[in-house]
């Protein structure tokens, strides 16, 4: 009995990496629908958004299962309330490339971006897609040290965001209003869904170490 509870553990772990994966293919393809003004991409992502929706659905239902059942203790207790948490957040961080991807299509066939801001974002887009998949590396591994690694390239994505400000808001600025709320909503999506990737590794540092890393004033519990 308790190797097929075990069995099932990593089961609900496989099924977190999986939407990991999920969500990291959503975004760098979403930004690239974003980048290239592609509408068949932009729709792609809009389509799978509900896969991803989906998959969060079965892990909570294995994850209460779990509960209910097995009612798990000590680190599989960890195991089990870390994964409803972290499903939580990758939804979210699908929701955030569809937001994206929306933009996209919704400017079509128009280009979001104006060409002084393109870079931020492919960069933006590039983080963000490298912390998913690192995500999906720690949920597979649990490696703590790997886990605290993501703030750091989190931080580049803070920047990158912080410093769109300075450009939209130069008196300088030839756009007009309407491209200035697209850039400041599109920053803000990208720097929500680099927080969310950190919010999935901090959930595996609690499960290896009973302890929940600090969160900032922003963050959510």
């Amino acid at each position: 009995m308790r190797e097929a509870y075990h069995v099932e553990l990593e089961q609900l772990a496989q099924h977190l990496a999986g939407m990991s994966a999920q969500v990291a293919d959503a975004m760098e393809q979403a930004t690239k629908a974003l980048l290239d003004a592609d509408l068949a991409l932009a729709e792609k992502v809009i389509s799978n958004d509900a896969k991803v929706d989906d998959a969060r659905a079965e892990c909570e239902e294995q994850a209460y299962a779990l509960l209910a059942l097995q009612a798990p203790v000590a680190t599989d207790l960890r195991t089990v309330l870390a994964a409803i948490h972290a499903a939580e957040s990758l939804e979210r961080m699908g929701d955030l490339a569809l937001h994206v991807a929306k933009t996209a299509r919704r400017r079509h066939p128009d280009p979001v971006l104006p060409e002084q801001v393109r870079t931020y974002f492919a960069q933006m887009g590039d983080v963000a897609v490298k912390l998913a998949r690192q995500t999906q590396e720690v949920i597979q591994t649990k490696d703590v040290e790997a886990a605290r690694s993501l703030e750091s390239d989190d931080d580049q994505v803070d920047d990158l965001h912080r410093h769109l400000f300075t450009v939209i808001m130069d008196k300088e600025w030839p756009h007009g209003v309407a491209a200035a709320v697209d850039v400041t909503l599109l920053g803000r999506f990208y720097e929500r869904y680099a927080d969310h990737a950190v919010s999935v590794a901090k959930r595996m540092v609690f499960v290896v170490t009973g302890k929940m890393p600090g969160y900032g004033p922003d963050e959510e519990l």
